[in-house]
């Protein structure tokens, strides 16, 4: 089943119980959560062909963070009986669920130290890479439509500084700056960019 979601559209909220395997078809969406003072605070960017969920329909747990569709988006939704007869009857099934979790987890123990480490041009650089993981979305190519306002958001950062580092990143040869969207000149130099 296909749903269509308008931008700023939660499409999931935390304590929210789902009943589906989630994948990314177009557009972008935040995986985050709002603090109880109301900051707003990004775990990941989800682009197309990334697909998740799959934790809290394991665990048969509600939802722990929001999900958020930062531009118009199209997602793809499997059923819980299908995904759970996939899980007892396909081992490439299993063993892609256990590579996505592993590299979710590499991810986000990176993150931790990125955010600990690094500095602006850093966390920028290194969000930016995150979207483009051949195993979490490994359909996307080397360009995505993105603005700079939500890479902003995914690393952390206020538009103008987003806009700033966009700029020193291009200066790099790392990325090409294209109206509304980037495209990567340097996969593994932006992964390791502010070292």
């Amino acid at each position: 089943m296909l749903r269509t979601l308008e931008p700023g559209t939660y499409f999931i909220h935390r304590g929210d119980r789902i009943d589906n395997w989630i994948g990314v078809v177009s557009g972008m969406l935040r995986l985050g959560s709002i603090t109880t003072s109301g900051k707003a605070v990004t775990y990941a960017g989800l682009p197309p062909s990334c697909w998740f969920g799959e934790g809290s329909l394991l665990k048969d747990e509600p939802r722990q963070y929001d999900v958020l569709a930062l531009r118009r988006t199209q997602v793809a939704l499997l059923n819980r009986s299908t995904f759970f007869w996939l899980f007892e009857n396909s081992v490439a099934f299993d063993r892609l669920l256990v590579r996505l979790i592993n590299e979710r987890l590499g991810q986000f123990i990176a993150q931790v130290e990125h955010d600990r480490t690094l500095d602006s041009s850093g966390k920028v650089a290194r969000s930016l890479a995150s979207l483009f993981n051949p195993v979490i979305s490994p359909f996307v190519g080397s360009h995505l439509d993105i603005s700079q306002e939500e890479i902003g958001l995914l690393a952390g950062v206020s538009r103008p500084v987003a806009n700033r580092i966009l700029q020193e990143l291009e200066k790099a040869g790392l990325i090409r700056n294209e109206g509304g969207g980037v495209t990567i000149r340097d996969l593994e130099k932006l992964r390791g960019y502010g070292e």
